[in-house]
């Protein structure tokens, strides 16, 4: 759907709504409503109304540098020319593929792969990567730590008062060090992880019946995932939806002894969905947004350009997303 269609398919309330989720994906209506100046029965149904309109999903998500579940590879794609949707539709149907964007830039294809271990990792770079006829060239950068994920993402929409109010409280897992060893799945944990993707929102009864456990086991699992910060909820929506017009990714090259601060900078940014340590020519990568394009100016030269250790850059401006934390955005809910 076009921007400018998109803008006006949502009202100011609707947006309230999505930032209110977008800080808790499984925030009581009676807390949703509150912050958002609605009834806890207008709120759930100004949600119910987006989810099946396909404007949003809410979904529960792994972080991967915090388990053994895999780790992610962000490959920029060059396609043969007016190849470029042709590709991204191929890698949007793989099930390895977490995410996918048509860029602009120095890539054409932005793609996200999930690999177990390095014998997966070679099978689907090497063997069974998609649209093979369709490239010119690829690079792959893969991501070693995440410095914030998009799930942590506030939108500005609501008063910091309410990310305080709405978020859980921190867990231990973000109080200790990030790089200690990643952490094994039980199988009832893989279970509910599974499921809470597919619809984040899911009440513990219900995942309970469909999982055929019992509601108790349940119930302290999904606890020991949050608890552990493993397990977070995202709200999926077209940034454009809630007044960002500039969706981007920037790749940077940081001096390895200045990395830790940058990372650290970059992350603290409003406009920043997503920041991780990566390998490679770039060592800093992130998924950003911005109200305008014409803020990018600025935001090159203040943002970027005041980062310690900065040696090189470059942006990738999004032109359309096909493919979100492992769901196709041009289809249904």
């Amino acid at each position: 759907m076009p921007q400018e269609a998109l803008k006006d398919a949502i009202d100011d309330l609707d947006r309230r709504v999505i930032a209110a989720l977008q800080l808790n994906g499984r925030a009581p209506w009676s807390a949703v409503g509150r912050w958002v100046g609605a009834s806890e029965t207008t709120a759930q149904r100004r949600y119910t109304a987006l989810r099946e309109r396909g404007l949003l999903r809410v979904s529960g998500t792994l972080e991967l540098d915090r388990t053994r579940e895999g780790s992610s590879m962000m490959v920029r794609v060059q396609t043969r020319p007016g190849r470029g949707l042709e590709a991204a539709a191929r890698f949007s149907e793989s099930p390895d593929v977490r995410f996918v964007a048509v860029v602009t830039g120095s890539a054409d294809l932005v793609v996200d792969f999930v690999a177990r271990d390095n014998a997966e990792m070679m099978r689907m770079l090497f063997t069974d990567l998609p649209a093979t006829d369709l490239i010119t060239s690829t690079e792959v950068v893969p991501v070693i730590r995440s410095f914030t994920s998009a799930a942590m993402w506030d939108t500005g929409l609501l008063p910091p008062e309410a990310a305080a109010d709405l978020r859980p409280a921190p867990s231990p897992g973000d109080r200790t060090d990030r790089d200690r060893a990643p952490q094994a799945l039980t199988p009832l944990e893989q279970e509910i992880a599974g499921a809470l993707r597919e619809d984040g929102r899911t009440q513990v009864s219900v995942l309970a019946r469909r999982l055929n456990r019992a509601e108790s086991s349940v119930a302290r699992a999904m606890d020991r995932l949050i608890s552990r910060g493993i397990l977070r909820f995202r709200t999926l929506v077209e940034p454009s939806l809630l007044g960002f017009d500039a969706e981007f990714m920037v790749w940077l090259s940081i001096e390895p002894g200045k990395l830790d601060a940058a990372g650290r900078q970059l992350a603290g940014h409003p406009g920043t969905k997503f920041l991780s340590a990566a390998t490679g020519r770039f060592n800093l990568i992130g998924h950003m947004v911005l109200p305008r394009r014409a803020d990018l100016h600025p935001y090159t030269s203040d943002v970027i350009g005041s980062l310690p250790g900065l040696i090189a850059s470059d942006v990738t401006l999004h032109l359309a997303t096909l493919k979100y934390s492992w769901h196709r955005m041009d289809r249904p809910v």
